[in-house]
Formats: C-alpha cells, sequence, structure tokens
C-alpha cells in the first residue's frame, strides 16, 4: 500500500469504495464523487505520487494514456461534444487529494462549466520575459 492516510492509495487498496471504470497494471480510473459533469471521473496511477511533479515518467504516461482511453469512451458512449483534461499540482492550484490524478471531464453542448479566468490579451513584451526565465 502507499500512503494510508491518502483516500486515494485506500482506494487502490480495497479499502474505500469506488465505481471503477477502467484499470490496467498501473492506472485505475473511477467516477468523481462531485462530478464537474455527467460521467467527469478521475484516473490514478496505483502508487502513490504526490503530484505532477513527483510522478515518474512511466506512472504519468499510463495515466495519460489512460485518460486517453477514458475520453474516447465518452465521446462514443456518452455523446460528449469534448474532452477537458486537468491537474491542479498543488494547493494554489486547487489540488485537494495530495496523490497525482487527471479529471476526465466530459463537455456537452449546453453544461455550465465555464472557463476560471477571462482570456485577454497580455503585454508582449512581459511574455517574452517570460519565455526568456522559462528557455
Amino acid at each position: 500500500m502507499g500512503d494510508p492516510d491518502c483516500i486515494f492509495c485506500r482506494i487502490v487498496a480495497g479499502e474505500l469504495p469506488a465505481r471503477i471504470v477502467d484499470e490496467d497494471e498501473r492506472t485505475i480510473a473511477f467516477m468523481d464523487i462531485a462530478p464537474a459533469t455527467r460521467g467527469h471521473a478521475l484516473v490514478i496511477p496505483r502508487a502513490h505520487h504526490r503530484d505532477l511533479l513527483e510522478v515518474g515518467a512511466e506512472d504519468l504516461e499510463a495515466a495519460v494514456l489512460g485518460a486517453q482511453r477514458l475520453a474516447r469512451r465518452m465521446r462514443e458512449r456518452l455523446g460528449a461534444a469534448g474532452v477537458n483534461l486537468l491537474n491542479s499540482c498543488g494547493a494554489a492550484a486547487w489540488q485537494t487529494v495530495f496523490h497525482f490524478h487527471i479529471h476526465v471531464i466530459p463537455r456537452y453542448e449546453d453544461d455550465p462549466l465555464r472557463l476560471p479566468w477571462v482570456p485577454s490579451a497580455g503585454d508582449p513584451a512581459e511574455i517574452e520575459a517570460v519565455a526568456r526565465e522559462l528557455r
């Protein structure tokens, strides 16, 4: 077992119930208990990794491939018009369960979800300055 205090590790261990919709040797996918839209699910590695910065390449790849499998199923079986993938890394980014996970959120034409920011043109000089820092 991973972290005994981690709710997702307890789901992987079978100690807590979950509505599992997909799994393989590295990942498990289950329905979110506070869904943003009909069909909202989570994909997690079976091994405990705190967040995106700690997850190893093999588990990250497996989780992304699991999210892709699930996204395809959502389009085919739920009639989703699109799919959002969301990962929150750190409390400032809204992470509340500290076990790496990807939200797979099916989107429908008239669903209530909106972007969490209002897109507007940025300052070109600031964008270039940040780009230099990241290179």
